[in-house]
């Protein structure tokens, strides 16, 4: 038996985005990565259903289902322009000036690094989903030094296409940096996918 190892997450950073340009049987593509904003927090949670049948008098079979992840973010302001390039919204940058409207259904892929307490970082990358419009508290100022970020959530799906690497669609490419140790600039450069993947990349993380 393997040695018991505790480990629990604690540090999340370098949050960003690229629009999915193509998701077909034959072609995943992305656009350029840009940077969201500070992260604070960020909580993913998978919808899960089951229902028992019961045959002979007794439970015969379970019938699971997955859905959609729930990715909520807690976060520093987002720049305005960043906000109409994750909603489909106008951004006008001579004017400085966002006009809020009725947000697209454009799809992106979502990148990240958490860590562990022991300090392995692991890359992200989640590789289909939509963005919210943040939402935001503003209040007065007063003697303190209260002030407010912003919140948003992305909703994750399967991607239309399958990996070669598992013959099936994908929601995420996730690489443990204590078993495969990636150049973090070159992992965020481009969306990673399983079939992107090499094995052990020599080049520190920076």
């Amino acid at each position: 038996m393997a040695d018991k190892i505790y480990r629990d997450y604690r540090g999340i950073r370098g949050l960003v985005a690229a629009k999915i340009l193509k998701d077909t049987d034959e072609t995943y593509e992305c656009g350029e990565p840009f940077w969201i904003a500070g992260a604070s927090t960020l909580t993913k949670e998978t919808a899960t259903s089951a229902a028992t049948k019961y045959y002979d008098n007794v439970p015969a079979i379970i019938i699971s289902a997955t859905g959609s992840d729930t990715v909520s973010i807690e976060i520093s302001a987002v720049d305005e322009n960043t906000v109409a390039k994750l909603t489909g919204q106008d951004y006008f940058d001579e004017l400085g000036m966002l006009v809020e409207g009725e947000p697209s259904n454009d799809y992106y892929a979502f990148g990240y690094i958490t860590e562990k307490t022991d300090g392995t970082e692991v890359f992200v990358w989640r590789n289909k989903g939509q963005f919210s419009v943040p939402s935001s508290t503003h209040a007065t100022k007063n003697e303190g030094t209260d002030s407010n970020g912003q919140s948003m959530t992305y909703t994750g799906i399967s991607t239309t296409g399958k990996c070669a690497a598992t013959g099936k669609p994908f929601r995420a490419t996730v690489v443990d940096q204590s078993k495969n140790p990636w150049n973090e600039a070159e992992f965020f450069a481009t969306v990673q996918t399983p079939d992107t993947i090499k094995e052990k990349k020599t080049t520190p993380t920076v």
